[in-house]
């Protein structure tokens, strides 16, 4: 193993020695009782299996055949989950030919950040994650499983179907993806248009159009944001099939990956002698695999929060000097939109997560020694699968990148780090994914234009009161204030500025996710401006250093003065009533800060 992926690994499993311990003695406990259907009453069972064949019923009464429960997050209007339609017709025969059942056992929700973006309904994309982890908790609270298969891909629906099914970690689960997209408009092309929009350039029609051809088709969206950036980490976790994770979707070996992953969970159940669940494949060392997944592609930002909300799930702690750390090590080795032109069907055509596996097993910057859904060894996953006629099977990745503009090797990286930095100063505590960021954007020093509403910064753009150096704050945009909204409607308008040649950057307490793109942001700052952040008492004008080199995030003022000055007051009632925000008070009032994965959950402080 690299020296320091060994030491952040070691430091990882030393911090979180008790609350591990606790985590594996309470699924451990529950394992020896499972299958949990043998403690039901006859009127449950029978309640549990009323709508089942007659022949299925016969199979779950008796305790050596398995029962595995679907929780999917289907639905019609997100292009990435509308194929899970079809999955559980899949699943069931699936099941029957293993002699076994398969139940839908339930649904979560499933919002697309891509319809809310910008929207009021942006302010419940975050809090949707701990919703999905408790309805996922509900869907298997019922004690008729053996297994589960969890079907779901986009921002926060993994990130809470693996935090709810870890209160269950003694079933084995898999995760079944569906697939990317076809490619549509290049991601360059769609960039532009945004910005010659953002510029009074083209109108509506033109930008619907291009937007159109961008996103047409089922299948999750190509760019590698917070949803691709979800599969390749839970594949690179060994709780996918090997080479499963960008199979485009309706395809033959789709559904023939979504049949075998079904087979699989079957023989990883207990009747069938497996001994392993969920709880023990996701340890420490398979949590320090993700993270450096997520570094080594230039991943979701949103990442920073989520996998420590996973992570604690599981009675792990880490933190974001775990993320610096190791991307301070681990090469930079994709280059897809946005960290690049090419999307993820560019980076699958090239080699995808199999050879960047091997890569990285080679160089030792991943664990070998996780188990995984396909058993003991990370090396597993370094086989792609493919057809041979009507079969399933998995040939080793290519011997060298298909596509080396896309996908290097470890020896030959576009970048020596990872590209992610944590940033300290007296404005608080932060993140900044540089790696689409140029060398001569990294470090800006300008003075402050605040705004306490991201809508007010398009006024201000057209009435060129940008049109300058200038660091932008958008504040009050934190978990307390309005639930963390990602602020994406910014990019084409600080990505205009920096084209005109003016020295730009952003700092916010909101998010910015996985198209954090070409202008330097320091997000998830935090404290929160609602909670009397540094962020709140800065003022128009004021001179702020963004060093993302030095992992500086400060204000050039008078720290007397700065420190007397009162924070300022905002009015956020229009941000809690509407849309359904009124029901999420209760999240938003007692959300931990964002390293300490943004939920209620394990916010001791609340």
């Amino acid at each position: 193993m690299h020296p320091i992926v060994d030491r952040v690994t070691r430091r990882i499993i030393e911090r979180s020695r008790s609350s591990r311990q606790d985590y594996l003695s309470r699924i451990n406990e529950l394992k020896t009782q499972s299958p949990h259907r043998s403690s039901l009453s006859c009127g449950n069972l029978a309640h549990g299996f009323a709508a089942c064949a007659p022949g299925d019923k016969d199979t779950l009464k008796f305790m050596n055949k398995a029962n595995v429960a679907i929780v999917s997050a289907y639905n019609d209007m997100l292009s990435a989950h509308q194929p899970y339609e079809k999955f559980p017709d899949i699943i069931r025969e699936a099941a029957h030919s293993m002699g076994s059942v398969a139940q839908f056992a339930g649904g979560t929700p499933a919002m697309c950040d891509g319809v809310t973006q910008g929207q009021p309904g942006m302010e419940l994309s975050l809090f949707s994650r701990d919703t999905i982890a408790m309805s996922t908790a509900v869907a298997l609270s019922h004690n008729m499983f053996d297994a589960t298969l969890l079907l779901g891909i986009c921002d926060k629906i993994v990130p809470g179907l693996l935090i709810g099914s870890l209160s269950f970690g003694y079933l084995p689960t898999i995760l079944v993806p569906a697939g990317p997209m076809p490619s549509g408009l290049p991601n360059k092309e769609k960039q532009r248009i945004r910005q010659l929009y953002a510029e009074g350039k083209v109108g509506r029609e033109e930008l619907l159009e291009a937007e159109s051809k961008s996103y047409h088709s089922p299948g999750t969206c190509t760019f590698y944001g917070t949803a691709n950036s979800n599969q390749l980490l839970v594949e690179v976790m060994g709780l996918h099939l090997p080479g499963a994770a960008f199979v485009n979707p309706g395809t033959p070996l789709r559904d023939k990956l979504t049949r075998e992953a079904t087979e699989q969970v079957i023989r990883l159940s207990k009747p069938h002698g497996g001994e392993l669940g969920l709880g023990d494949m996701v340890d420490e060392k398979s949590i320090v695999n993700a993270l450096v997944a997520l570094l080594v592609t230039g991943g979701s930002t949103n990442h920073t929060i989520h996998w420590i909300a996973i992570a604690r799930a599981a009675g792990i702690i880490i933190d974001w000097n775990d993320y610096a750390e190791l991307s301070s090590v681990v090469p930079s080795m994709t280059r897809i939109y946005p960290n690049g032109e090419e999307d993820v069907n560019a980076f699958h055509e090239a080699g995808g997560t199999p050879f960047l596996i091997r890569e990285l097993l080679d160089g030792g910057y991943l664990h070998n020694d996780v188990e995984t859904v396909t058993g003991h060894g990370l090396d597993r996953y370094t086989r792609h699968p493919v057809l041979e006629g009507d079969k399933l099977a998995w040939q080793p990745a290519p011997a060298k990148s298909l596509r080396p503009e896309v996908l290097s090797s470890a020896a030959e990286p576009f970048a020596p780090d990872g590209g992610l930095r944590v940033l300290d100063g007296n404005l608080g505590r932060g993140v900044i994914k540089v790696s689409a960021v140029a060398e001569e954007h990294r470090r800006v020093e300008a003075p402050a234009v605040v705004f306490n509403d991201q809508n007010e910064l398009k006024a201000a753009f057209d009435a060129g009161d940008l049109d300058k150096d200038c660091i932008v704050v958008v504040r009050f945009q934190g978990p307390k204030a309005n639930g963390m909204p990602e602020l994406h409607k910014l990019t084409p308008y600080l990505g205009v500025l920096q084209d005109r040649g003016y020295k730009v950057g952003l700092v916010t307490d909101g998010r910015m996710s996985g198209a954090s793109g070409k202008v330097p942001a320091a997000i998830h700052v935090y404290p929160e401006a609602l909670d009397g952040g540094p962020l709140a008492r800065v003022r128009d004008g004021d001179l702020i250093c963004l060093d993302a080199l030095a992992g500086r995030l400060s204000i050039e003022v008078d720290h007397h003065e700065f420190s007397e000055r009162g924070s300022e007051q905002v009015n956020l009632k229009g941000y809690h009533t509407g849309y359904g925000r009124e029901l999420f008070g209760w999240m938003r009032r007692s959300a931990s800060t964002p390293e300490e994965g943004a939920s209620f959950f394990w916010n001791h402080n609340a």
